[in-house]
């Protein structure tokens, strides 16, 4: 498609033109890219202030069910954060605000308040998908259940996020549960790959994006209901519209 619209420029056009084409083009190609915009300048902390967090966390259950209240914080939010600059700064002032309110809607969601910081009886569950174990191999005695913030599940991505963050997902995807920073890292890593390239699409497709047709589609209407309501809730709280196509 570039490669037509280059062809139709008149011979004028210079080659550092040309040449900022080309690097905005490798620039999508590698990696995700939302809108056209570049990055922002919002400053993610002054949206996702302490009030904002530890509000989320007030909410969770207070008795000893709830781990994640020991274990997820802002500063450690914020420490990931460091490795996903381009997070929450895509678009303009309102569009950051909504893939904030999106993000933490999910992670409400997910561990119930950052209750809970693994999946509730995931050592019952098989998320060893063979047909991904040439590249991503299951490692003996290990387990992929969900955990963090976005309850990471499924040995494809404990190995693609480990290998992006630097931990070793398939031989010790605990550390999701044990080291808070590396816990948001993979959230902020499944996010970026996987969710954020849909949120101009509107809510709705990130649920689509994080859960198909487990919820979507008729699947789970109530949970679907409950993502909608801490989205448009968090979105209140920071002052933005939520858009449209709030559901799947």
């Amino acid at each position: 498609m570039w490669n037509n619209k280059v062809q139709n420029m008149n011979a004028g056009v210079t080659r550092v033109t040309m040449s900022f084409l080309a690097l905005m083009l490798i620039g999508c190609q590698q990696g995700a890219c939302y809108g056209t915009d570049t990055a922002n300048h919002v400053t993610v902390a002054d949206i996702v202030t302490t009030e904002f967090f530890n509000a989320i966390l007030d909410e969770g259950d207070d008795d000893a069910d709830c781990p994640g209240k020991d274990f997820y914080s802002r500063q450690a939010f914020l420490h990931a954060l460091n490795s996903y600059k381009q997070f929450g700064r895509s678009g303009s002032v309102d569009d950051s605000k909504r893939e904030i309110a999106a993000a933490f809607a999910h992670f409400t969601h997910e561990t119930q308040h950052f209750c809970y910081i693994e999946e509730t009886e995931g050592e019952s569950k098989d998320y060893c998908d063979e047909s991904n174990s040439d590249q991503y191999p299951c490692a003996a005695d290990k387990e992929y259940y969900g955990r963090g913030p976005i309850q990471l599940k499924w040995n494809y991505n404990y190995g693609a996020a480990g290998e992006s963050i630097g931990f070793d997902g398939l031989k010790a995807p605990e550390t999701v549960g044990s080291d808070p920073v590396v816990s948001f890292k993979t959230a902020l890593w499944y996010w970026t790959e996987n969710v954020s390239p849909v949120m101009e699409q509107g809510f709705g497709e990130t649920i689509r994006a994080m859960k198909g047709e487990v919820e979507c589609d008729g699947g789970n209407p109530d949970a679907v209901q409950a993502r909608v309501d801490y989205y448009t809730q968090y979105c209140s709280q920071l002052g933005v519209a939520p858009g449209d196509n709030l559901t799947c």
